[in-house]
């Protein structure tokens, strides 16, 4: 039977909170071994995991077109949560959650030039109320005299942001074409290879008492990524957009709980601008039906 909408939705916010709960802890990793290593041992994990899960189904090795897509979003995603992880460990969970929210408007333009898609007057409009709600919170940040690392680790979020809308293209297209074990293993292994060139001047081995945090983060980022598969493969990427804006709950009680960040009420503000902009223009439910069609071309 196909599940219905709302399992979907279910299903893929189920993966945010995942995701968000991974976030908390590489944030505790990077704060200790830096960004390259959390990133690199956690690769090991996830390649472990989902060849495991690989060897005990189906194994249909990919065509050049599907491979092709693992290769490029593998790509995106290493340099995607380089930057995220780097900015995160410098700037609250919150204000990084929030200013990410600009990905699914960088989407949708992204779509015009990608999927061929129209750029219609909604995204126009949503597009400068998301840089109206950056503005917000860096205004806020700017009143509480924030270290230069704060401003830097925000850049490099909105840099990630960018990279993110075009894995959001990616991802609905790769889910299109292979199945969430495929995508996870895959996805991985380009991750670690790719962070393997930089090994012999970059790696370092962590302390004992984090290995165990290190296989929660892969655990957790690879069952995310078999949820999140498993339903962008059954949902429009428009309608699933908007589980994304659950990560900012996850965000802020992780915050508070484990590193005890405040959340100001600039964060808040602008946050609500992006995420009221990103449902409007959201409201266009086509970036599917492109996707469709060129994931079947």
């Amino acid at each position: 039977m196909r599940p219905t909408p709302t399992v979907v939705f279910a299903v893929a916010a189920l993966g945010i909170g995942v995701f968000s709960v991974m976030d908390a802890a590489m944030k505790a990793l990077v704060l200790a071994i830096g960004v390259y290593n959390t990133m690199f041992w956690r690769a090991f994990g996830n390649v472990a995991i989902g060849g495991a899960l690989w060897s005990v189904g189906p194994r249909i090795w990919p065509d050049r077109r599907t491979l092709g897509l693992h290769l490029a979003r593998g790509g995106v995603t290493t340099a995607m949560a380089l930057l995220f992880f780097w900015g995160l460990a410098r700037v609250p969970m919150t204000l990084g959650v929030a200013i990410g929210y600009t990905a699914p408007i960088l989407a949708l333009g992204l779509a015009v030039l990608f999927l061929g898609e129209r750029a219609g007057w909604r995204a126009l409009v949503a597009g400068i109320a998301a840089l109206a709600g950056i503005a917000i919170i860096l205004a806020g940040q700017s009143r509480s005299a924030p270290a230069p690392a704060a401003w830097w680790g925000s850049v490099a979020i909105l840099a990630s942001a960018v990279l993110y809308a075009i894995n959001l293209i990616l991802a609905r297209l790769q889910a299109l074409a292979a199945k969430p074990v495929e995508i996870a293993l895959f996805q991985s292994v380009v991750v670690l290879a790719t962070l393997a060139l930089a090994a012999p001047w970059l790696m370092v081995v962590p302390p004992v008492g984090l290995v165990p945090l290190l296989g929660l983060a892969a655990v957790l980022g690879s069952i995310s990524m078999l949820l999140l598969g498993w339903a962008y493969a059954r949902g429009e990427a428009s309608y699933l957009a908007a589980t994304e804006y659950t990560s900012f709950v996850w965000a802020a009680a992780l915050g508070w709980i484990v590193f005890g960040e405040a959340v100001s009420m600039w964060t808040l503000a602008g946050a609500g601008v992006i995420v009221a902009a990103c449902l409007f223009a959201g409201r266009r439910r086509d970036i599917l039906a492109s996707a469709e069609v060129g994931a079947q071309a």
